[in-house]
């Protein structure tokens, strides 16, 4: 049959998308639900207004497209619906204008992999990528704290502004707001017992950990991490990041993912969840395009 394209158009398109997300979803997956509503939600509207289209069949979404402009492309696609990559790229196509356009599937993403060299996309060696992590949630350590640090769940709307300045502090950046984290915790699948905290001795949140449950598929994406500067190498990102798994098996959970940097230029942050039992089972690899169609 035939899928129809359309636009995005609101809250419950994001929901069709994570059906499909969850729906799909293995190992081998570059895309967890939780990376849509983060992606979806992180920044205000206005901010946040790129271009996603919707291919539906019979009323199901079987593929999405969401371009992060000027060039950088999200996809996913059902695999029994190998045809439809062609569409998102020549859909991608349209909305990058003729500028350079990137994509950067799994390298075990076959599929998706010879669609881009079939549309004029080359490989491209080197440099920045990500490497999905995963892990079981079996034989989860206790996580250890400084003295007077203290680990939590946050309380919903009580700690909303003291939850969003420890975001900003600990990635320098001001996109997060108040407005923007309040749309985080109100999207599915969002959890305020899976948003944990540390709480420094003068009641400051100064590390946080995230972590997305699909109870459809029993996984958790950690997303995000962070650590206030001043507070660092403290060991509060493992803990936190350790509390939140511990809190992510007792909801069900039975596998956690985490997609850091796997390059060499920024090795932190996959060596911290290297020290927490995560695994490697894919990488990124860039593909670019450029000229017109």
């Amino acid at each position: 049959m035939t899928a129809i394209m359309r636009r995005y158009a609101g809250p419950a398109d994001l929901r069709a998308m994570q059906e499909l997300t969850g729906r799909v979803w293995s190992p081998a997956s570059p895309q967890h639900v939780g990376d849509l509503a983060w992606g979806r939600f992180m920044y205000t509207p206005e901010v946040a207004d790129w271009p996603i289209a919707l291919w539906e069949d019979g009323g199901r979404v079987v593929g999405w497209a969401w371009a992060n402009l000027p060039g950088d492309l999200r996809l996913e696609v059902d695999p029994a619906r190998p045809e439809l990559l062609g569409e998102v790229l020549a859909w991608f196509d349209e909305q990058a204008g003729g500028g350079v356009r990137t994509v950067t599937p799994l390298d075990n993403q076959a599929d998706v992999r010879a669609a881009l060299t079939r549309h004029g996309y080359e490989l491209q060696e080197g440099g920045p990528c990500f490497a999905p992590h995963a892990r079981s949630l079996r034989g989860l350590p206790e996580p250890v704290l400084p003295e007077g640090y203290t680990a939590r769940p946050v309380r919903g709307a009580e700690d909303l502004e003291r939850r969003v300045a420890a975001h900003r502090n600990a990635w320098n950046s001001s996109r997060v707001t108040t407005e923007s984290y309040r749309a985080v915790m109100a999207a599915w699948p969002y959890r305020p017992g899976l948003d944990w905290v540390v709480e420094a001795p003068d009641g400051e949140f100064v590390a946080n950990c995230h972590v997305w449950y699909d109870d459809g598929t029993r996984v958790g994406l950690i997303e995000p991490v962070g650590t206030v500067p001043s507070h660092r190498r403290r060991g509060l990102s493992r803990a936190v990041c350790l509390a939140a798994l511990r809190a992510l098996r007792d909801a069900g959970g039975g596998m956690a993912v985490v997609s850091p940097r796997g390059d060499e230029a920024y090795p932190v942050p996959q060596m911290l969840y290297r020290s927490l039992g995560f695994r490697p089972y894919a990488r990124t690899l860039t593909y670019v395009r450029t000229g017109s169609p």
